[in-house]
């Protein structure tokens, strides 16, 4: 007589790891160069957020005169308006001060402690990494995703940084360029959002 033993297969599910980019930077305007960025980030890197994080006072720029921080707030909530999968986060701001990356990223690992965090950083601030505060913690934390200068490639990454960079869309726009063309009267249309480009008009910080 055959014994058969009846059991029900169970299937083990793996969560996701939530994939999160963190956008840091000034802001000062934000411009179409930045929303290509993070369309390309959110596309190449299959995000499930991306979070604008402007600065209160970058550390690698102290002369530069800022635009009030609740305008560039502004701006950028008007940018990114529409964008499902992106966020405007204040906490550099309303913490005050020089603003350094490590304070931001602990926070981030802090919230989501199982995700992975992509930290998005201009090209020419690569060489300088070692030199960032915390810099070894740093390198723990997040994976570095390098926006490409147009025409140029991805040099070396100092240890014990990881990164990799980003395909798609470079543009050779700058926020110094939109605030130079805005002081000489120049219509800044087609380098900002055109809802940027009205308010930038409207209250003429830059003049």
């Amino acid at each position: 007589m055959g014994f058969g033993v009846a059991y029900r297969e169970r299937v083990i599910q793996i969560p996701r790891v939530q994939r999160l980019g963190l956008f840091g930077g000034s802001f000062n305007p934000v411009h179409l160069g930045h929303l290509l960025v993070a369309r390309a980030a959110m596309e190449e890197l299959i995000l499930d957020r991306l979070f604008f994080i402007p600065a209160s006072q970058s550390p690698f720029k102290p002369v530069v005169e800022l635009a009030p921080a609740v305008d560039r707030l502004r701006w950028l909530r008007l940018a990114l308006a529409g964008w499902t999968r992106c966020e405007v986060d204040d906490q550099e701001i309303r913490r005050g001060g020089v603003s350094y990356t490590i304070d931001t990223v602990r926070e981030y690992a802090r919230r989501f402690p199982r995700a992975w965090l992509g930290y998005l950083i201009g090209a020419d601030h690569v060489a300088q990494l070692p030199k960032w505060r915390a810099a070894d913690e740093l390198a723990g934390l997040v994976e570095m995703v390098v926006i490409p200068r147009p025409g140029e490639a991805l040099g070396g990454v100092p240890a014990p940084f990881r990164a990799r960079q980003l395909r798609g869309f470079p543009l050779g726009v700058s926020a110094s360029q939109v605030r130079e063309r805005l002081k000489a009267g120049q219509p800044v249309d087609g380098l900002v959002p055109a809802a940027v480009a009205e308010a930038l008009r409207n209250n003429r910080l830059y003049l």
